[in-house]
């Protein structure tokens, strides 16, 4: 037992739901006794096998003008996990430590976490040959899981839904976005498709690759020779990608880290006014922390990288009580195929979603980018990059008017900024890295409310 909070957290479980479901197999869920929580699996093709986990919001409101909302939120990675790093982390009901979180989002709506692509966190294959390689076979999963998970549940049918993305779940957002907008209109999906965030995302990530070293060298965090082995690197990845070499851009995307960590004396990619790892007890633990820290990098997992100590927490509890909870086959290590879940998506890694995010704005779906000020993966400068190579026809008159602050409560210092024009909405929140519900979670829990459009306020 962690403390207090736990046993509320293990309510009696059983099994309460078999959906049969004319794609084939059962849609099979265990819930909590009071039924606000469901999880399971679906097998999303033959031995590939999706974890998702639903929380039913206690402050839900039925209004027929506004519909309580549900959050589907993606993990970044590829290979880090919603049910992890998003629920305890982030905006879920409980924190890592299992206390109950203020700002939790199941205040605003329901949430849907799940485990994408295949072999993150919970959910596995049986072959590694069933892993997927493109954004594009990350969707169609994630299409069969709502179809699987909305088409038998009218309570569902009836709540818009919202696809909020942390990092490269946002190219996986932007996929799923256009995938389910196809699978509705042909009769395959039921559901009311809301509107897509794009939190800290990797939409562009030549656009963000490039901004790394200026940015840097203006907060004089690396020096002349800093900048100019991370320019050359960046232009030999425009040259990779020109020339097809997609892999070999996500080798040179990897060495372009290796630079920007040693010449800046390992700035933290997620907030670069910090260091990456603890405070150094001695040079030997220190030397130690940078090496491990290295090693993490290279594989832009976020479940391995999220913070020192946190990660460690949240496998310390994602491998136990959760694995008890949630009845979890003891042969799955939450987590334990992401390395694979890199390394299999390596070849789609550095490409653009930037026509995906148009093709929706098109569609007239709402699309919302927010930004943490002082995120360096995914800068705040490299998404206004993206976004001003969009062909959307208000852009023009979206870049040309002014924001509008954000405050919190009786705080009236300026927590953020935001303007919107037609379905595009932008936030920009400062003092946040690339966790932006952890790092300022009043804010975010306001944006949220707007970008739901919540009945709750």
């Amino acid at each position: 037992m962690r403390n207090h909070n736990f046993a509320a957290l293990f309510l009696t479980v059983a099994l309460c739901i078999v959906l049969p479901h004319f794609l084939g197999g059962l849609v099979m869920a265990t819930c909590t006794k009071d039924r606000t929580e469901h999880w399971g699996y679906v097998q999303v093709r033959p031995r590939a096998h999706m974890f998702w986990w639903h929380y039913k919001s206690p402050y839900r409101i039925h209004s027929p003008k506004k519909p309580w909302p549900i959050i589907l939120w993606l993990q970044g990675g590829p290979g880090g996990s919603g049910t992890g790093i998003g629920n305890f982390g982030e905006m879920g009901p409980l924190d890592r430590h299992l206390n109950k979180r203020n700002f939790t989002w199941l205040r605003k709506a329901d949430l849907l976490f799940v485990d994408n692509p295949v072999g993150t966190g919970y959910s596995f294959v049986e072959d590694k040959e069933l892993l997927v390689t493109t954004d594009e076979e990350s969707a169609r999963d994630l299409t069969t899981l709502l179809i699987k998970l909305f088409n038998r549940n009218r309570t569902l049918q009836r709540s818009p839904l919202y696809i909020v993305a942390q990092s490269y779940g946002g190219k996986t957002a932007v996929t799923l976005g256009i995938s389910a907008l196809k699978a509705i209109k042909a009769g395959r999906l039921k559901l009311t498709l809301g509107g897509i965030a794009l939190g800290n995302s990797w939409i562009s990530p030549v656009d963000f690759v490039a901004t790394w070293a200026p940015l840097l060298k203006d907060l004089s965090r690396i020096d002349n020779s800093g900048l100019k082995n991370s320019t050359r690197l960046v232009e030999k990845i425009k040259q990779q990608m020109a020339d097809g070499q997609m892999k070999g851009a996500t080798k040179t995307w990897g060495d372009l880290e290796q630079v920007i960590m040693e010449t800046s004396n390992y700035v933290d990619f997620y907030n670069f006014m910090r260091d990456s790892g603890s405070k150094p007890v001695s040079m030997t633990t220190n030397e130690l922390s940078r090496k491990t820290i290295m090693n993490t990098y290279s594989k832009n997992v976020e479940s391995a990288r999220f913070l020192p100590g946190i990660v460690d927490d949240l496998s310390t509890l994602m491998n136990g009580d959760i694995k008890k909870k949630l009845k979890i086959p003891k042969d799955v290590n939450w987590g334990g195929q992401s390395s694979l879940v890199f390394d299999s998506m390596s070849g789609d890694f550095m490409s653009p979603r930037i026509n995906e995010v148009d093709e929706l704005l098109n569609a007239g779906v709402h699309v919302t980018v927010y930004s943490g000020q002082v995120d360096l993966i995914c800068s705040t400068k490299g998404a206004e990059a993206w976004v001003e190579k969009l062909k959307w026809k208000g852009l023009k008159t979206f870049l040309n008017m002014d924001r509008t602050p954000m405050f919190c409560g009786d705080d009236m210092e300026t927590k953020a900024f935001t303007k919107s024009y037609k379905n595009f909405h932008f936030y920009w929140i400062l003092k946040a890295g690339h966790f932006v519900p952890r790092d300022q979670p009043c804010v975010a829990f306001d944006m949220i409310g707007n970008i739901t459009q919540s009945p709750v306020r």
